[in-house]
This record gives structure tokens, C-alpha cells and sequence, in this order.
């Protein structure tokens, strides 16, 4: 899962890291490739060789409790399994695979999956999967490349609205006033604008400005992902009113504000609300304990409600020699009790619909991002999507006082470059 995606990269260092994540994988925007990773049908390989698993951590509790799961499971099924936590996961899963040696099992991103994929270095395992038609559609949909379902998602995120209560109370505000639409955000952000703080800030980039495009009934491609549609109407209506708001100084970008995301703008009392994912309740935890707060399903636009979800999967090497205890392990790591387990270590949303009561049960006050599934938009995850976005998110830095279709057509030509 993606966390803290707020901090702004410039789209030079952006670029330069897709480029070295897909090394393996070709390169350029319109650099598609070949789609030979192994498919859901044929013999899965089979060894007595043990299974190297590497993964990306958010740190030592994520860490502990993968590598508790993993050894479980090796106690039971008699395969030794090793977890290992990469400083570089994208650089060292391409060097894995251009040597021929890459991990059996390791976290892969929506936005390097088509370039993983697309030169085979992937096996497509996800119709194999006892528990495939159990994982929320949205995810599926996010793993999903040409028909072929690679790999499982191993839980994800979404955006909601953070309020902060005090600032709440002290405006006058009741539960009645909590945004439901666009009107009603406008209305709360200007009620909690004081000398000292906005009403809402969130970070300067699509993966929080995104959100307001799909409340619009706007996305960045259509529903397949093959044709480009920045520049539609609705993503101009949404970032218009975006710039309104900023505009108005009733909300800011977080990095206006001298902070490196809504969270941090949130938590040091420089804005009232903010839009981030579950991440936060750790960052409000550890940072920022005596801040109260709630959360919000995020308010419906024009195209009703919307938000941005963010998610990995557990990825399989179609190199692996043991290709059928790698597929065990997943099926382990992904089931109802384990993803529960994760939740519980390290503050991930299960991935599985099985969970999702239980999970809410378990998480009453973050219950609203789960129920944003319904209604979430995954982040584009073909080849080079990385870079156009990188460059999307440069040009939105400047939203305030630029013009929006301007912004939309430049990416849409850049994304119609890899789409093409």
C-alpha cells in the first residue's frame, strides 16, 4: 500500500526512477512490450526449492508481521520461506529479473506492473486462486492487464475526509454540516478559515486532486484503460472547482502552507481538514496524539461520489522454480484470518470482501474508508504511467493560477503517448 504519497516529487527524479524500475522492461512512453509472463493456464513449476519473498516495507511492525505470516505458513506446508525487506524494490526486482534470478514472491505497484508483465517477468496466477472472486472488484480491476488477472492485492487504502473535532466545535459546526457535496465542502472549508488556519488542505498532486475528478464522473482513461480522457469536461469542471477553493483561501496546498502533506498540515493545526488515506491514523498516533479527529466519507460532485484507492499485489515470478508453493503462500497471506492479522499489525485495509465486517467491527472510526470501496477509482497502471503522472502533478502545483484545460490537455497528450 502506498503511504504518504504526498510528499512532491519533481518530475525529473520521477522519471528517472520509473525508468530504472523498468529497466528489464523497455522503456519509453510508447515502449508497450510483449505480454509472455506465464498465464492462469499450463503446470505451474514445482521444486523442493525454498521461496525467497521481498518486500517493501512501511517498517518494523509490517516487517514482523509478514515475516511471522510467511514462517507460519513454512512450519505448516514443510517449505522453507525467507522474508527479506528491499531498500529499493522497483531496482531490485528489475535487477532480480534481468539476471534470471529474481524473488518468488514479492509486493509489485499498479504503476510497474504493465512494465513487469509486459516482458514476461510476471506469472498471471490470479484465476488460480481459491479466493479470487473474494477480493474487492476495484482491486482486481487494478491488477488486471489485457484480460489476465496477474496477481493478488494484498490490501489497499483510500481517501476520506480527516476533520479536525475542536476545530469543528469551535466553528459552530454539528454533525448535519459534514460535507455530503460539493456546496457543502465550499460552505464547511469557508465556516473554519480563522486567521490561524484553512479550512482544508491537501497535498498538490493527482492522488489527492484525483479524487474531485471522479466525484465529477471524470478519470483519466476510460473504463479499460486504453483510451485517454484527461481533458474531458468533468475533469475540467473538477479542477476548476479545486481552484476555486484554493482561490478562495478557504483551502490550500499543503506545501503552500510550508508542510510536506495534508497530514502534516492537518496535525500541526495549519488546517482544519485535510483528504488523506487510513495511513494517517499512524502518523496521528505517533506525530500528533493530541489531536482529535474524525473521518468522512468524501463529499459527492456533480458525478456523484468518488474517491482514489491505492494498493500492491503480491507478485509471483514466472522464473520461479516453485511456482506452486509461491501461489500456497499468497493464497495464505490473502485469506480472511491473515489479512485480519495485518490489519490489526500494521493498519492496512484487507483486501478481501470476507473481512470487510470484521474489519469495521474491529476499526469503527475508520470504518468510512472501507466504505469508500464502492466508489473508488484505481490510479492508472499502464507502462509509463508513472512519469505522465509525475508531470501532471508539476503542472497542478500551480493550479491557483493557472488554466485548467491547459493543464489537462498537456496530459492528455503525454498519456495518449503511452497509450498509443
Amino acid at each position: 500500500m502506498q503511504r504518504r504519497t504526498s510528499r512532491l516529487a519533481t518530475i525529473g527524479a520521477l522519471a528517472a526512477a520509473t525508468t530504472l524500475a523498468l529497466t528489464a522492461c523497455g522503456s519509453g512512453f510508447s515502449d508497450t512490450g510483449d505480454a509472455n509472463g506465464g498465464g492462469a493456464s499450463g503446470e505451474l513449476t514445482s521444486s523442493d526449492d525454498a521461496l525467497s519473498v521481498l518486500i517493501g516495507s512501511s517498517g518494523d511492525a509490517e516487517t514482523q508481521a509478514v515475516t511471522d505470516a510467511v514462517a507460519s505458513w513454512s512450519a505448516d506446508s514443510g517449505t522453507d520461506a525467507e522474508v527479506s525487506v528491499a531498500s529499493d524494490l522497483p531496482q531490485q526486482l528489475s535487477q532480480g529479473f534481468a539476471s534470471g534470478q529474481p524473488a518468488d514472491v514479492f509486493y509489485v505497484s499498479t504503476d510497474t506492473l504493465a512494465g513487469f508483465a509486459g516482458n514476461g517477468s510476471l506469472l498471471a496466477y490470479g484465476d488460480r486462486l481459491s479466493n479470487k472472486d473474494d477480493f474487492f472488484p476495484t482491486l482486481v480491476q487494478s491488477f488486471t492487464i489485457d484480460d489476465q488477472f496477474y496477481c493478488a492485492p494484498k490490501d489497499f487504502s483510500t481517501l476520506g475526509l480527516v476533520i479536525n473535532t475542536q476545530m469543528w466545535d469551535d466553528a459552530g459546526l454539528t454533525d448535519a454540516d459534514i460535507p455530503t457535496d460539493w456546496d457543502s465542502l465550499t460552505a464547511a472549508a469557508a465556516a473554519l478559515t480563522t486567521d490561524d488556519h484553512v479550512g482544508l488542505a491537501f497535498s498538490p498532486e493527482f492522488a489527492r486532486v484525483g479524487a474531485f475528478m471522479a466525484q465529477a464522473g471524470g478519470a483519466l482513461t476510460n473504463a479499460d484503460g486504453t483510451e485517454a480522457t484527461v481533458d474531458s469536461p468533468e475533469n475540467e469542471e473538477a479542477l476548476t472547482y479545486v481552484k476555486e477553493l484554493l482561490t478562495s483561501g478557504d483551502a490550500a496546498f499543503s506545501s503552500d502552507l510550508g508542510a510536506g502533506w495534508g497530514g502534516e498540515a492537518f496535525g500541526t493545526g495549519q488546517a482544519a481538514m485535510t483528504i488523506e488515506g487510513n495511513w494517517i491514523a499512524g502518523a496521528m498516533t505517533n506525530d500528533y496524539p493530541d489531536v482529535d479527529y474524525r473521518i468522512a466519507e468524501l463529499p459527492a460532485g456533480p458525478g456523484g461520489q468518488g474517491t482514489l484507492q491505492f494498493t500492491n499485489c503480491w507478485g509471483i515470478a514466472a522464473d520461479s522454480p516453485n511456482q506452486e508453493a509461491a501461489v500456497a503462500l499468497v493464497e495464505q497471506l490473502t485469506s480472511t484470518d491473515q489479512q485480519l492479522a495485518f490489519a490489526d499489525a500494521f493498519g492496512v485495509m484487507p483486501s478481501i470482501q470476507s473481512a470487510a465486517d470484521q474489519w469495521k467491527t474491529d476499526n469503527p472510526d475508520d470504518a468510512a474508508f472501507l466504505d469508500s470501496a464502492d466508489f473508488a477509482q484505481g490510479v492508472p497502471n499502464q507502462d509509463g504511467s508513472a512519469a505522465v503522472i509525475a508531470d501532471f502533478n508539476s503542472q497542478l502545483s500551480g493550479l491557483a493560477t493557472a488554466d485548467p484545460a491547459t493543464i489537462l490537455e498537456s496530459a492528455q497528450a503525454n498519456l495518449e503517448a503511452i497509450l498509443d
